[in-house]
């Protein structure tokens, strides 16, 4: 039997010590990361208990009569170890509608993990929100490569390089997230799009503190100048472009080419993929051609991150699964 508890401050170490041992769980699940922007949102965050021993977590908040697997997050679902099989699973998310029921849910928003991030097959939610007919409401397409098996430069990207080493451009790593903010990623951000970074500066430093080393910035410089860079959010198996920018008096010096080749194939080559992001705008339903182009020019593929709506009121349709 399944016993669900709402997290709280004093689970925070049992929470931390179940993150590493996960199978599909990365340093965006410690408590520390979700917590950055607790203000902005009502947690929900549950525990699953077996017997009194923890088998599961769920990242979650909570608005009105909706729960998300948590909008503060790039993606999320129900954690578990590697060792749980598929009917501990069942049993696990029949109790988690149940209990969304009796809360008086009625929509349950999932992000699932996508497979790259993942430390072995968890493909679990994928046979559920088949049988619990989940609604699909948002897809993106994200660009990756997987650095196994890399697709050769396009000859843009290679004249790209070429210019930026004539230009004798240098990456940097560093420590201080400054300089990118507010000369490059802020500006460039308002001024095409009217917003700011999803990370304020002073969060980003905060998170760099607490996961120094899953979250690094490396910057692209013109002497002492910087001119571009990426901050990159590393897991155990993906280095992920979290943000990209260069500054428009230098679009034509190839920064961004030659940073990137530097990260694929010294910094990251070692990782099974190199996550560039999204390109998309309008909730998934309109692709930035250039950016994404731009993307598939370093040899990146398709991979597409979801969400999906589940009416917890189709809990019945989990009974009798296993026969």
């Amino acid at each position: 039997m399944i016993e669900i508890k709402k997290y709280n401050i004093e689970d925070k170490s049992v929470w931390d010590a179940f993150i590493p041992n996960s199978k599909n769980a990365t340093f965006l699940f410690y408590r520390d990361f979700i917590e950055y922007h607790k203000d902005r949102f009502e947690d929900y965050s549950l525990l699953f208990y077996s017997k009194g021993k923890l088998v599961g977590l769920l990242p979650a908040n909570r608005s009105a009569t909706h729960v998300y697997t948590h909008q503060g997050l790039t993606y999320g679902g129900l954690l578990v170890f590697a060792t749980l099989k598929m009917n501990m699973y069942l049993d696990m998310y029949k109790t988690l509608m149940e209990y969304l029921l009796a809360e008086g849910v009625t929509g349950f928003f999932v992000k699932p993990t996508p497979s790259i991030y993942e430390q072995c097959p968890s493909g679990e939610f994928d046979y559920l929100q088949f049988l619990m007919q989940a609604k699909l409401v948002k897809r993106d397409v994200a660009s990756v490569i997987e650095l196994s098996n890399k697709i050769p430069l396009s000859k843009l990207r290679k004249r790209g390089i070429q210019k930026a080493e004539k230009h004798h451009l240098v990456v940097k790593e560093v420590s201080d997230f400054t300089s990118f903010w507010k000369q490059i990623l802020t500006p460039n951000l308002q001024k095409t799009h009217g917003v700011s970074p999803v990370h304020s500066l002073n969060e980003i430093h905060l998170l760099k503190s607490k996961f120094p080393k899953n979250i690094r910035q490396f910057n692209v410089c013109l002497g002492s100048d910087v001119i571009g860079g990426t901050t990159i959010f590393e897991t155990e198996t993906v280095a992920h472009a979290q943000y990209i920018s260069m500054s428009k008096d230098y679009d034509k010096f190839g920064g961004l080419d030659f940073l990137f080749h530097h990260l694929i194939t010294s910094v990251f080559s070692e990782k099974k993929y190199f996550d560039f992001g999204i390109s998309n705008e309008q909730r998934g339903l309109k692709i930035n051609e250039g950016l994404l182009a731009w993307k598939e020019g370093f040899g990146a593929r398709t991979k597409t991150y979801s969400m999906y709506e589940i009416n917890p009121a189709n809990v019945h349709l989990l009974s009798n699964v296993l026969i």
